[in-house]
């Protein structure tokens, strides 16, 4: 089996190629650029390409498949030349039903909380060496790939991300799993760029939903109050199991889950972490995994890169990392960590680097996001409007966005920079939320403050 990538350099198409090699397949690929991790890992298994740009020459008649990426553009050269000679072009998620097709598919979908869910689920499943196919968000301790592709096991575990497939694919990805577990964390307004109203994002997941094989399962947070509706109006022939956060506690700064056996102290905090866990927990269950088995597992669980990370501690003080960047992520996210830590100053840095954060009417959805925080910060780049061909947006629409009076705004990346490494990190906890740098921050720096 011979295939080629078309933008091979993205951070699921790079894991995807090299799960194809460990499984056999001659893998080739091209990109117009290539940034690490990517570059090194696919350097490691010969899978860089030897040069960089696209090169119609590059798609020979005896490729049997092309993977697009949606980094590539529908008139990219590879991509026509693939169309002229008739090779078949599958999106990511295409390709992945492919390899799935076999299989028991167990699908997390949400505009929150997915990658963690999943993470959580293959934790498990690896503490009790279940082996499974799977396609996670995030690098995994333990894990060497962020997708793995076999014959022979029983099980795909799939994150299921409802944005585009290809740019000639506008289906959202989960769209295509067709699950036969699937599970459904919450739903918040997101890709304003493609669902321009929040209507049409939820009817995303109704249509999810209603793509769940017939018999199959939905497990659904009955706390978000969308997901309850489409969850109970469904005419799915399916099981529906609903979760909620567990009971717990915090004491000194531990987080205690309440079980049969008694409490059970955690690596992970914050409410919305233990609904993801209740989630999990389900979803476990239908794959063989009972429920003291599982919190024999998570107790151990650290959490996904990027996910709440702990990058740098003393003491007295601590600094995490998290890709939160919607207005129900950057909530929850800024509350779990107050919570966790009453009796600590609080400094919160957002960047605003997305699409839907930098849109002047969306950015209305972020009003008491930073409440919890006693600093807030944030940080936003003119030149990514630029870039994205984007309306400017003020210091006075965004300050007023978040209902905030006492927020701190910086564009500047230097005077950003400046201002955190100027602080005294005694009794404080640096929270940075982005899924972007600041502008080009070096998180090692930040580390030398602890």
């Amino acid at each position: 089996m011979r295939v080629h990538f078309i933008a091979i350099g993205g951070s699921a198409m790079h894991n995807l190629a090299i799960a194809l090699h460990q499984k056999g397949a001659e893998v080739t690929g091209s990109d117009d650029a290539i940034f690490e991790p990517s570059k090194s890992r696919l350097a490691k298994y010969n899978l860089l390409p030897k040069s960089i740009g696209w090169n119609a020459e590059n798609i020979t008649s005896n490729i049997d498949a092309v993977i697009l990426g949606m980094h590539a553009k529908a008139d990219n050269p590879e991509l026509l030349e693939a169309q002229q000679k008739g090779i078949q072009i599958f999106s990511y998620p295409e390709y992945l039903y492919e390899q799935s097709k076999l299989k028991s598919r167990v699908v997390i979908g949400g505009s929150h909380g997915k990658t963690t869910i999943t993470s959580m689920i293959l934790h498990v499943l690896h503490y009790y060496s279940k082996e499974v196919d799977y396609m996670v968000g995030a690098q995994l301790e333990g894990f060497e790939t962020m997708v793995h592709l076999t014959e022979e096991n029983d099980f795909m575990v799939l994150e299921g991300d409802e944005y585009l497939s290809s740019p000639i694919d506008r289906r959202p990805k989960f769209h295509l799993y067709q699950p036969n577990i699937a599970l459904l964390s919450g739903i918040a307004w997101d890709h304003i760029n493609v669902f321009t109203t929040f209507k049409d994002y939820v009817k995303q997941f109704e249509l999810f939903i209603s793509q769940i094989t017939p018999g199959g399962i939905l497990i659904y947070n009955e706390e978000d109050p969308v997901v309850k509706q489409l969850a109970e109006a469904t005419t799915n022939t399916i099981r529906k199991i609903p979760y909620c956060t567990p009971e717990y506690s915090v004491e000194d700064g531990e987080t205690l889950i309440e079980t049969n056996e008694g409490a059970l102290p955690l690596e992970i905090f914050g409410a919305h972490n233990l609904n993801n866990l209740a989630g999990a927990k389900w979803v476990c269950q239908n794959m063989g995994i009972d429920e003291d088995e599982f919190y024999e597992a998570i107790s151990s669980f650290k959490g996904a890169s990027k996910r709440l990370e702990k990058i740098a501690e003393t003491p007295t003080a601590i600094a995490y990392k998290d890709f939160a960047h919607s207005p129900s992520k950057v909530t929850a996210t800024t509350k779990a960590v107050k919570n966790q830590f009453p009796n600590r100053h609080l400094l919160a840095c957002l960047e605003l680097h997305t699409y839907s954060s930098l849109n002047s009417e969306f950015i209305t959805q972020y009003k008491g996001a930073l409440d919890a925080a006693d600093t807030a910060i944030v940080f936003y780049s003119p030149e990514a409007l630029a870039i994205k061909k984007m309306a400017p947006i003020s210091v006075e629409e965004i300050k007023s966005a978040f209902g905030k009076t006492d927020l701190k705004l910086f564009t500047n990346p230097t005077e950003f920079k400046n201002f955190l490494l100027s602080q005294k990190m005694k009794d404080q906890i640096l929270l940075l939320m982005s899924s972007g740098n600041y502008g080009g921050l070096d998180f090692d720096e930040v580390k030398a403050l602890f």
